[in-house]
């Protein structure tokens, strides 16, 4: 069991607003979500895959959350967030802070309760993330060079303008909502053994804790990149102090801050937590392309890294893979190709 922890002598380097109540969600939340969910989302398929179920002499399937409208998970959290805004924040709107896939989460919420949208994404934003939130009527502010520095811009603007800052892990209700994905697994496939999930700001992999690992007797394993490790760090050492190393090409997962809400939950229930290399992410996304015809972005592939860490330890267990999101820059597309 990793290490306590003291929140005071090592915050999180986030801006807390009166608004946000870092009481982690439960079970019963997620539940209390569904119906919102349901309202606005379709539901997303669990598929067998052929290929890794060959690979691993295991039942592998995959979680499709790619199918969802905007292509990634997170939009599970958007619109539970967005259904209870309060109404002093209905005029002014939500701002976040987003490399892609938060960001389209928050402008397709916003677009379905009819509420403003401002999200602020660093200089080198994925194109064609950028464009998608564009398309689902945001308004998008270039600045900084990664993550960080967008999310700081982002706190800025809500302190001075009045936004709603939806932050993209510190908020109970959007980790409820996401976690809605994992209701859908224990009805679907009850007798899951492991679920491996990755790890960025940490919401998705808290989701399945509150589900899969809390509803069954699944082993619920995370998977972060060592290029970028601050989550990795805050659930073994025990501290939310920001990591100096963020180099990984998997912008889904590129974050060199934790999160205080989602670590105090990962840290209680996630039953492993595995690094894995740059190398690795690459070859899960060329892998599952090539294999199982699946575009997954370079964070969907923390988890087919690390069941690979497992190796044989996995023969004959059934095995679910969240394929988060599909939206992969096309450069890094073929890059990964070329390779």
């Amino acid at each position: 069991m990793p290490p306590e922890y003291d929140p005071v002598e090592s915050p999180d380097e986030t801006t807390v607003f009166p608004y946000h109540d870092l009481t982690p969600p439960t079970t019963a939340d997620v539940y209390r979500a569904r119906p919102v969910v349901d309202r606005h989302l379709p539901r997303t398929p669990l598929v067998r895959s052929e290929p890794l179920s060959a690979e691993f002499d295991a039942d592998v399937y995959l979680k499709r959350e790619d199918t969802l409208p905007t292509g990634a998970f997170k939009v599970r959290g958007g619109v539970t967030l967005a259904a209870g805004l309060a109404d002093e924040f209905r005029d002014p709107g939500l701002i976040a802070a987003s490399t892609g896939n938060h960001g389209q989460s928050v402008a397709y919420a916003g677009r379905e309760f009819d509420v403003p949208v401002t999200v602020v994404v660093p200089e080198d934003a994925n194109h064609s993330k950028v464009t998608a939130m564009e398309r689902l009527g945001a308004t998008v502010r270039h600045h900084g060079d990664d993550f960080d520095a967008a999310r700081e811009r982002a706190e800025t603007l809500a302190a001075e303008e009045g936004y709603r800052y939806v932050h993209s892990a510190n908020e109970p209700s959007l980790v409820a909502g996401v976690g809605t994905a994992g209701l859908e697994v224990v009805e679907d496939l009850p007798d899951v053994d492991y679920l491996f999930c990755p790890v960025g700001g940490g919401s998705s992999a808290a989701g399945y804790c509150l589900t899969v690992g809390e509803l069954t007797d699944a082993t619920v394993v995370g998977a972060q990149s060592e290029a970028a490790p601050a989550m990795y760090r805050a659930w073994d050492e025990g501290h939310l102090r920001p990591s100096d190393e963020m180099g990984t090409f998997a912008e889904g997962i590129a974050t060199s801050v934790p999160f205080a809400l989602t670590a105090d939950l990962l840290r209680e229930r996630l039953d492993d937590f595995r690094l894995v290399s740059e190398d690795a992410l690459r070859a899960g996304v060329r892998d599952l392309l090539v294999e199982d015809t699946v575009v997954m972005e370079g964070a969907c592939a923390a988890s087919v890294a690390a069941m690979r860490q497992f190796g044989d330890d996995l023969g004959g267990e059934t095995v679910v893979l969240p394929v988060s999101g599909r939206n992969l820059d096309v450069e890094k597309l073929r890059a990964v190709l070329a390779e």
